[in-house]
């Protein structure tokens, strides 16, 4: 069994190495790829976004051996390589340690674990579908784009400080769009007859409003390294959405300075901003009915457990209730009759056994009873 020596040595290699892969981000494909595994792995940190990246670049979908078995009803190849990402280990304090600490949380973070989880390109079973599938297949129609071009346009204007509008692009002097801070403006070219691209350049100037208002911590960067960061931000909203954007350019990366902390910050700035602009992404497309309801199969229902399947069933209530799309509606419904037989079916079996387990207790009468039933 390794000491504590081997297994911390052990973890600053993993670290290390994720470093090591950073700091050569600034070839372009590499960083296409890296912001590649920023957009399928937006809710992990950016700790465990460098370290999956440094260990399997292609990695699409982690979890760990269980949960691919017990969640997905898939099996992690023989002899598979895990990746290691870093879990918090959290402790509960006493109020001495509150008051060392100088802090009212009753728990902190005392140190990390690196726990192995695989990719999805390493377990075999039933295909594993997310949202943004079924979003790819429904952006892929330019109609699509412009709606939700449209409706992020409108949701800014609305919901925001920031005031989005149109003019030619012969008035733009050669740009798609541009972010006046002095105004909180973001200024599209509305002629652009690529909807994609005029949706990518909103996604650009809303990077800048965040990363590059009057009031932002980070205002003062250099123009290239603005540039470079919005565009990324941009890209990964995009491929988010499953809409290709290889053609357009990812702006000069070889402009950033090759200093680690330097590369490191700027990559955490830009999934912030990411991690907003997708959470704003996917609440929009649901809006428009573009990410079809998926049915969960039958086993899978059987698989949850008691208090799993009461929140679906709440879930899909709220959904049902809340969707104004009618086909959206109509597959949410399926999906909560089959969660109610699935809860009723189960009920019907636990009063089963009871009354195997109570044969004394007196059934009701199966004549009476159908004066009970419409």
């Amino acid at each position: 069994m390794p000491n504590k020596a081997d297994v911390k040595a052990w973890k600053a290699q993993l670290v290390a190495q994720a470093e090591q892969q950073i700091l050569k981000l600034t070839d372009s494909d590499q960083f296409k790829r890296y912001l590649n595994t920023l957009a399928k792995f937006h809710h992990y940190s950016v700790r465990n976004i460098d370290l999956i990246y440094a260990q399997n670049p292609q990695a699409t979908q982690v979890a760990g051996f269980k949960q691919w078995q017990t969640a997905f009803n898939r099996t992690v190849d023989r002899g598979a390589k895990a990746i290691r990402i870093a879990a918090p280990i959290i402790k509960k304090l006493t109020p001495a340690e509150q008051k060392r600490l100088d802090t009212t949380d009753d728990r902190a973070i005392v140190g990390y674990r690196y726990l192995p989880v695989f990719d999805v390109s390493q377990t075999s079973g039933e295909p594993v579908l997310s949202a943004k599938d079924f979003v790819k297949e429904n952006l892929a129609d330019h109609k699509n784009v412009t709606n939700l071009y449209n409706e992020l346009k409108n949701y800014l204007n609305n919901n925001t400080d920031i005031k989005v509008s149109e003019k030619r692009l012969s008035e733009l002097g050669g740009a798609k769009g541009y972010f006046q801070s002095s105004t909180s403006e973001i200024v599209i070219g509305g002629d652009e007859p690529d909807n994609a691209l005029k949706l990518k350049t909103l996604y650009h100037e809303y990077a800048h409003s965040q990363l590059h208002g009057l009031k932002s911590a980070f205002k003062d960067r250099p123009r290239a390294y603005q540039e470079t960061q919005a565009e990324a931000i941009a890209y990964v909203a995009m491929q988010n959405i499953g809409v290709d954007t290889g053609n357009y350019s990812l702006g000069y990366v070889a402009t950033w300075a090759k200093d680690k902390a330097v590369i490191h910050s700027a990559l955490s700035e830009i999934q912030q901003v990411s991690n907003k602009v997708i959470e704003l992404s996917d609440g929009l497309t649901k809006q428009l009915g573009l990410q079809e309801a998926q049915k969960e199969p039958e086993h899978n229902l059987k698989k949850l457990s008691a208090q799993d399947l009461n929140k679906s069933y709440q879930g899909l209530q709220l959904q049902v209730k809340q969707s104004t799309n009618p086909q959206q509606k109509s597959e949410l419904k399926n999906q909560l009759t089959d969660v109610h037989q699935e809860i009723s079916d189960r009920t019907q079996k636990q009063l089963q056994a009871f009354a195997k387990q109570n044969p004394k207790i007196k059934q009701p009468d199966p004549e009476s009873d159908q004066s009970l039933k419409r």
